[in-house]
């Protein structure tokens, strides 16, 4: 039986929208609106969907970089929202993350080596000749050279800056990853590396992945279940074969027709949505796919739909009611 490492409840994240002299908050931008759901321990649980529709700052509230407006993260049963910050540091050597832009998270004035052993220091845990031995054996994994310590981040190509980044998110020996967006910025070649080291890994030292892409794709490629998030909320979530096989909700649908198929002679129906995706600072009331939704109904437009078990996935609709 599957344990669970990562359990979400509720989860919600608003950031307020001021204006005036006095900066009065007259609304919020709803991000991450009422999530649901689980990661066990090592499996890779993708997360897709339009870009706005709140992956990132998902992943960021989850490891409490962004602090949730409501609802539970539960890391092995421990509740991380309102944490002692004493506690919640001693937790985040288990929790790390990979970023999106491999430059941008990498700091131009220290050398790779010391950004590697960056995390070792703030915890404390070698120094000397066991900080650099570790630090040598972090490059080795991730497959570059010790000598490469000496350099800088803007010496490297993008992939190699993100293997870096990968190599720092592992230097505490953490439980759960965070990647996002860890192959957007790279040629396909180098897209290809980095997923199959990550995938190397995982077998290595039973890591456990909350992958973030928009790229279907690689999701596929990469995780056992996936979840497809639209406005701040997941309207679908299973395997990943079933997902890709037989797809529930209508947003899953026109995602998955948007694939290109690697052959002329095919030709594939394509679902094109209507209009644009809502503003998350004023979502439409009800479903919030409902004006884009060929298939909508009355009670789409008033009510919310809630995540339910449908032939072993998950989905949010009114035509599974």
């Amino acid at each position: 039986m599957k344990q669970p490492l990562v359990e979400v409840k509720n989860l919600k994240k608003y950031f307020p929208i001021k204006k005036g002299i006095l900066g009065r908050t007259v609304s919020h931008v709803k991000a991450v609106d009422g999530l649901d759901f689980t990661i066990f321990k090592g499996e890779t649980l993708g997360l897709v969907g339009e870009s706005g529709c709140g992956k990132s700052t998902t992943g960021r509230t989850i490891l409490q970089l962004l602090q949730p407006t409501e609802g539970e993260v539960l890391y092995e049963g421990k509740n991380l929202v309102g944490m002692n910050p004493i506690e919640l540091r001693k937790l985040r050597k288990n929790l790390q993350m990979v970023f999106q832009d491999p430059y941008a998270s990498l700091d131009p004035r220290l050398t790779v080596g010391e950004l590697i052993a960056e995390p070792l220091n703030i915890h404390g845990l070698s120094q000397g000749k066991e900080k650099d031995l570790r630090v040598e054996e972090l490059l080795n994994v991730v497959g570059l050279s010790s000598y490469h310590a000496k350099r800088y981040a803007h010496e490297f190509s993008g992939g190699q800056r993100q293997r870096i980044g990968i190599a720092r998110a592992l230097a505490l020996n953490p439980k759960l990853v965070v990647c996002d967006e860890p192959v957007s910025a790279l040629d396909v070649s180098i897209q290809s590396q980095v997923i199959n080291l990550l995938q190397d890994l995982q077998e290595q030292i039973q890591l456990t992945y909350l992958f973030i892409a928009h790229d279907l794709s690689v999701v596929r490629h990469i995780s056992d279940r996936i979840g497809v998030m639209y406005l701040g909320r997941i309207v679908e979530l299973a395997d990943k074969q079933a997902l890709f096989q037989s797809p529930k909700h209508p947003y899953t649908k026109a995602l998955l027709s948007a694939i290109p198929i690697p052959n002329p002679l095919l030709k594939k129906e394509r679902i094109i949505l209507k209009g644009d995706v809502p503003s998350p600072a004023n979502p439409p009331t009800g479903c919030t796919f409902h004006p884009r939704c060929s298939e909508c109904m009355t009670i789409c437009r008033t009510e919310k739909p809630a995540l339910k078990e449908v032939d072993g996935q998950f989905v949010a609709c009114h035509l599974y009611n």
